[in-house]
């Protein structure tokens, strides 16, 4: 009961609040609306022409009625709420000015409204809400009119009168902000009638008329607001001075929630947060002892992800204290045991490519040896002295593998260049070479002789076949921070079924004897330039290969851009 009483206490001042400010903007509103009418009072020029277009000529009288309208037009566009303006004589001849239809003249016109306001004494007249225009038929929404009466200010002898219509939203509107609760009634009445009312319809409020019976006598008591006592409603009243009339809002108190049902109802829901409150705390307690076994078991699962980096860091009771520092330490020597196994394998794969790199010479070293002993037996020329020192250039290049087992691009061709002399003297000019490097690529690195087993590759089993001059084309190209080392021939050629098969055998593991097998019967070049490649770079390098039968062959290295050098002043040959 005593939050009840204070709640109702807190209400009636907001209540009162409420009907002061609404007051307040109805003492704004009326006023101007006043203001409006007085505004055509005081016209001078048109009083003047509403009094002399009567004994006008046709013209004269038509701009008699244009510049009147026109006039009203002025006052009904100057602010947003008006609807219209009627002018009536008392001839009745009536000129208005509409939103909508515009300048409009009619010949008569009579209603209660027009009497009303045609009886006053010069005061304005407010005639209330009509849920139409009374006067024009186009307009069907509700309009709240006023008027007065207009007088010839020399003789003060009444003309005829002046009737507005403004658009009855502003005045609900500003009723609506006397209301305080989902239920409320608000209603303005003068001494005879209610103008105005929003809200629940008052059988349903059943309200005892003598409750709102109220005196708003001056006196030492006076006050511009009042609050009346009732068990079933609260009822907030004030009076707008400057048309007379009384606001009046009425509330249940069911609206306003101050039965003893609701405040049951309040000690209830405190009840149940207290409970909340409780199970939350209960909760948070229960996680202090969980939280670290928590994160040692999400620790774990970034440990089963190879996640080693991470470290449990809790601070709770002993027994868990040990049970993290274990862990710790258990991650830290897995960590350390998979650096060392990571170490070993670094050496393996060094050791491996190495001894793939050694499997080039002896086979190289076959071939050339086998190109001096046909030469010889075709007794051989001065020729043989360049073939020689190219001989010994390509051996000094093969065998020094001890500084490093890389090298520049700009090295693998001038390798090249050496082999290319043998070939072409072999060969007797059946080959014809064509090298396009961009000079910007010279310097890149890469594993040392992988260019010329695949040269000799294209030569031996694409270009030699061939009962005509066949063409070997090497250039690069560039995607992102790849480059492309391309070597064509137009060749033989390679079957599809022999192409998917070498493109497998290239994907298999080296370490594999059974399929490192397999990989020398295709031949020491692509292979072994493969594995070098994945094994200096990774398995996203290599080599690739397409070829059409009787078309030609391109073998494709596919390496990272890192260069040993910036010197990029040199250009190799373009062709030869």
């Amino acid at each position: 009961m005593k939050v009840t009483e204070q709640i109702q206490e807190k209400v009636g001042v907001i209540a009162k609040k409420n009907i002061s400010q609404t007051i307040g903007l109805f003492e704004v509103m009326l006023k101007g609306y006043d203001s409006i009418t007085k505004s055509l009072n005081s016209n001078t020029e048109l009083i003047q022409m509403l009094k002399s277009i009567k004994s006008s000529e046709q013209m004269e009288k038509i701009n008699y009625e244009r510049s009147i309208t026109n006039a009203l037009g002025a006052i009904l566009y100057s602010r947003t709420d008006i609807a219209a303006i009627h002018v009536i004589t008392h001839e009745g001849r009536m000129y208005s000015y509409e939103k909508k239809l515009g300048a409009v003249i009619r010949d008569s016109f009579n209603s209660e409204g027009h009497k009303t306001v045609t009886e006053s004494t010069g005061e304005i007249r407010w005639l209330g809400l009509y849920p139409h225009s009374f006067i024009s038929d186009d307009r069907d929404s509700s309009v709240f009119v006023f008027g007065r009466q207009l007088f010839e200010l020399n003789t003060l002898k009444p003309i005829g009168i002046v009737l507005v219509e403004t658009d009855a939203d502003v005045v609900e509107e500003a009723m609506t902000n006397a209301s305080i609760g989902t239920g409320s009634r608000v209603l303005i009445r003068d001494q005879d009638k209610v103008m105005f009312e929003i809200g629940d319809d008052a059988s349903q409020l059943n309200v005892n008329s003598e409750e709102l019976q109220l005196d708003w006598s001056s006196g030492d008591d006076h006050e511009p607001v009042q609050l009346i006592d009732s068990k079933q409603y609260m009822i907030a009243a004030g009076l707008i001075k400057a048309a007379d009339w009384e606001i009046v809002t009425i509330t249940p108190n069911q609206d306003l929630q101050l039965e003893l049902l609701d405040t049951q109802r309040f000690l209830w829901t405190v009840i149940i947060i207290l409970i909340i409150i409780a199970i939350l705390l209960s909760t948070m307690i229960a996680k202090s002892f969980s939280l670290p076994f928590k994160q040692l078991i999400h620790q774990m699962k970034q440990v089963e992800l190879g996640n080693f980096k991470g470290q449990v860091q809790v601070k709770s009771y002993s027994e868990i204290n040990i049970l993290v520092g274990s862990f710790n330490r258990m991650v830290t020597h897995i960590e350390e045991l998979i650096e060392r196994s990571k170490n070993a394998s670094i050496s393996e794969k060094n050791a491996q490519l190495r001894a793939l790199q050694a499997q080039v010479n002896p086979h190289f070293l076959y071939n050339t040896m086998d190109m001096i002993y046909w030469m010889l037996d075709e007794k051989g020329n001065d020729r043989l002295g360049n073939i020689i020192l190219s001989l010994s250039r390509m051996f000094q290049y093969n065998s020094d593998w001890n500084n490093n087992s890389t090298s520049s691009l700009r090295e693998e061709l001038e390798q090249l260049k050496h082999y290319l002399i043998v070939i072409e003297t072999r060969l007797a000019n059946r080959v014809q070479t064509e090298v396009v490097i961009d000079p910007q690529w010279l310097d890149i690195k890469l594993p040392k002789l992988i260019i010329q087993p695949l040269v000799e590759n294209a030569i031996k089993y694409g270009l030699e076949p061939l009962n005509r001059r066949g063409k070997l084309h090497i250039y690069t190209t560039r995607d992102n921070q790849i480059l492309t080392i391309h070597i064509e021939d137009d060749g033989k050629g390679i079957g599809h079924e022999r192409v998917s098969e070498i493109k497998h055998l290239l994907s298999m593991n080296v370490n594999t004897s059974i399929e490192f097998e397999k990989s020398m019967r295709m031949g020491i070049g692509l292979k072994n330039v493969h594995d070098r490649i994945r094994l200096m770079y990774g398995d996203e390098y290599g080599i690739d290969i397409q070829s059409r039968p009787n078309e030609g062959t391109v073998v494709m290295i596919y390496i990272p851009i890192i260069k040993s050098g910036e010197n990029h002043d040199d250009e190799y040959f373009g062709g030869r």
